[in-house]
C-alpha cells in the first residue's frame, strides 16, 4: 500500500473517533487574522531590537479565503490555489472539543514549519457561508493544499505525527 493510501487509510479510521457534528450549536465568534508576535529586546548599548518570536495559525474570513487561497467564484469549475506555499486549512468551532484538542498541534506545527506552509483556520460558527461551500458536515475538518494538486480532505482530530507525516509526505513531498 502506498504511503498516500495509508495516510487515508488512517485518517478515514480516525474520522469516526474524533469529529463533532457541525449542527450541534450555533455561536458566530469574530475571526481575526493572527500575527506572529514580537518581543522588544534590550542590548547592552540600550539598543531596542525586535524580532518574531513565533508563527501562529492564521485565521482566515470567507473574503481572505478568496483572496489567499482560492477564488471558487472566478474559477467556478476547477481548484487554482493562490498561495505561494502549501497549506492546511483547519475548519473548527470554538464549542468543539475535538477542535480544541487539534488547536494546540496546529500552533506547534505554525511554528516548525514556519515558512514552508500556511496554517490557516476557519471558524465554521463565523463563516457558515464558507463551510456550507466546502460541505462541511464534521469538525474539525483539515483541508491539506499541495502546490499544484488538487486539495485532500480530512475529518477528525489528528494526533501530531499523522499531521507531520501528512505534511511531509503530502505537502512538501519529502518522502
Amino acid at each position: 500500500m502506498t504511503t498516500k493510501k495509508l495516510l487515508l487509510a488512517a485518517t478515514a479510521l480516525i474520522i469516526g473517533l474524533a469529529s463533532c457534528n457541525n449542527t450541534q450549536q450555533n455561536k458566530a465568534t469574530a475571526a481575526t487574522e493572527a500575527t506572529p508576535e514580537t518581543n522588544n529586546i534590550k542590548t547592552d548599548n540600550n539598543m531596542t531590537t525586535t524580532t518574531m518570536t513565533t508563527a501562529k495559525t492564521i485565521h482566515l474570513t470567507r473574503a481572505d479565503f478568496l483572496k489567499k487561497v482560492a477564488n471558487f467564484e472566478e474559477n467556478p469549475d476547477k481548484w487554482v490555489y493562490l498561495g505561494d506555499k502549501p497549506a492546511i486549512i483547519d475548519f473548527y468551532a470554538d464549542w468543539c472539543g475535538p477542535c480544541k484538542m487539534v488547536a494546540p498541534i496546529l500552533e506547534e506545527l505554525a511554528q516548525e514549519y514556519d515558512g514552508q506552509i500556511y496554517i490557516y483556520k476557519v471558524d465554521t460558527e463565523a463563516e457558515q457561508q464558507l463551510a456550507g461551500e466546502f460541505g462541511i458536515r464534521s469538525i474539525p475538518s483539515l483541508l491539506f493544499i499541495p502546490m499544484n494538486e488538487a486539495p485532500q480532505m480530512a475529518q477528525g482530530a489528528l494526533p501530531k505525527d499523522a499531521f507531520k507525516q501528512a505534511i511531509e509526505e503530502v505537502l512538501l513531498k519529502k518522502s
